[in-house]
């Protein structure tokens, strides 16, 4: 029985509190629970019941960076169960400040492409939920991260409703025998494309979001995009507190680029600058494609992390801009390595080596606007859709969840900005999300999505398509 449930697996580091987390899962004490470091040492299963939803919860022993060879042997256990599980929560001690292990940790598990939730335990009060903002340089979205007190149970109910919604419903008795239906993989009609909801944004005007960090440049790259004088440059940080917008006609096209203000670390946005960090997200809603502007004279921070991660929110077509670049192709290589490391999940934004100062790559820079948003609202249609579906499937077979017969009927896009694909299948909600991020892979191979994010669900034939609590973000 145990084989065919999800496995959800509780890595961090020592102490954090897995084992207090998964009795409170378990509802019973199984997990031993001592201020002892490293009192897990093997991994412990228990059958758990998320509301009617059941699983297989794995408490791993706390890894830790040690030459002791219990530990070695710890950690090596349980990155090996992180491996098979489906479901990963890393934990981590909200006490304490990030540290370059807990990031080196997370980023190996992403690595892994599971469904994958940062729980930020001891937080144990309304005054310190702000410790929490600390963790945004994880680059996570919102929704995948929890500000958690096991011991005073806060913030667990949240915590829970995530892991119902990433659980299938009870997995039925399957008979292998059964006789599938008569209806072919890959086909469709017009009836059925009728039933779909499309929702195609023809728009043509773009709105350029240019975020980033106080005095990277923003200001200075909006000048040079524009060949004027349009926002006030200077080295003082914080020169820009309200977003500066300016339209222009480029290639046909209205396009209104928006100098947002700097944003620093929480801590340090006081009075006017609260408004300013305000106003830079409404704007990024409004937006359709963001330039994330990097100062290529100094090392990136963790604050460049989680902005990056601001842009990643709000799903926009994506152009990571190195400004004050003058250095050659060798550090370039070496800069752009330590970008792609740090932010994974912008792995589709194409990055740019500017100077805003003496206008290098700046047209480059433009030219690439209009790719991206192209592709950002592109529309590809269903026979050649189809057909990439179908030449993925036939390479690398859709799996077979207890023994469940999976098929997709056929898929359609039925949005843009971002593209939005949908699979109409016969058992959506038995599709792992690891072989949804293959066939998004290999879309990439086929078509040009150069710069955009992708949204792909999987859905039954009389399903409502556009759930956006449902959407995966790819």
């Amino acid at each position: 029985m145990n084989e065919e449930l999800l496995k959800i697996a509780l890595i961090g580091q020592p102490n954090v509190g897995k084992s207090s987390l998964f009795n409170r899962i378990a509802k019973e004490k199984i997990a031993i629970v001592s201020d002892l470091a490293g009192t897990t040492r093997d991994i412990k299963k228990q059958v758990i019941e998320v509301l009617d939803k059941k699983a297989l919860m794995l408490d791993t022993g706390g890894i830790d960076e040690t030459n002791d060879l219990i530990f070695s042997h710890v950690k090596r256990k349980a990155i090996e169960t992180a491996k098979e599980a489906d479901i990963i929560l890393f934990m981590v001690d909200g006490k304490k400040i990030p540290d370059d292990k807990d990031k080196e940790l997370f980023y190996e598990l992403q690595a892994l492409n599971k469904e994958l939730a940062l729980v930020i335990n001891k937080i144990d009060n309304d005054k310190e939920k702000e410790r929490v903002w600390d963790f945004y340089e994880f680059g996570i979205n919102d929704e995948d991260m929890f500000g958690i007190s096991v011991s005073h149970n806060r913030g667990t109910k949240t915590l829970f409703e995530w892991l119902y919604n990433k659980l299938p419903e009870n997995p039925e008795t399957i008979n292998v025998n059964e006789v599938v239906d008569d209806e072919d993989e890959f086909a469709f009609d017009d009836e059925d494309l009728e039933s779909i909801d499309e929702n195609f944004d023809n728009n043509d005007e773009i709105n350029i979001a240019i975020i980033g960090r106080v005095n990277v440049g923003k200001s200075s790259t909006l000048n040079a995009l524009l060949g004027e004088e349009r926002s006030v440059v200077s080295s003082v940080a914080g020169t820009t507190i309200d977003p500066v917008d300016e339209t222009v006609e480029l290639n046909d096209k209205m396009v209104t680029f928006v100098d947002t203000a700097g944003l620093r670390r929480k801590g340090k946005i006081e009075g006017i600058e609260k408004y300013a960090l305000m106003r830079t997200r409404n704007m990024l809603a409004k937006a359709n494609v963001a330039l994330l502007v990097l100062d290529a004279s100094d090392t990136l921070t963790e604050l460049d992390e989680k902005i990056a991660g601001l842009v990643d929110e709000f799903g926009l077509a994506t152009i990571i801009v190195l400004n004050k670049w003058d250095e050659n192709q060798d550090t370039f290589d070496k800069f752009e390595e330590e970008i792609r490391r740090r932010f994974r999940f912008l792995y589709f934004a194409p990055i740019i080596a500017t100077s805003a100062k003496t206008g290098r790559s700046i047209d480059r820079l433009k030219n690439k606007i209009f790719e991206v948003f192209e592709n950002y609202t592109q529309r590809i249609p269903t026979s050649k859709l189809n057909k990439v579906i179908e030449e993925a499937t036939i390479r690398h077979a859709l799996p077979s969840p207890n023994g469940a017969y999976l098929r997709i009927y056929y898929a359609t896009q039925f949005q843009n900005k971002p593209p939005r694909i949908a699979l109409i299948m016969n058992k959506p909600n038995l599709l792992h999300f690891s072989y949804k991020r293959y066939l998004i892979n290999y879309l990439r191979e086929n078509f040009n999505f150069e710069g955009t994010p992708i949204h792909i669900i999987s859905r039954g034939k009389r399903d409502n398509l556009v759930d956006e609590e449902e959407l995966d973000k790819i």
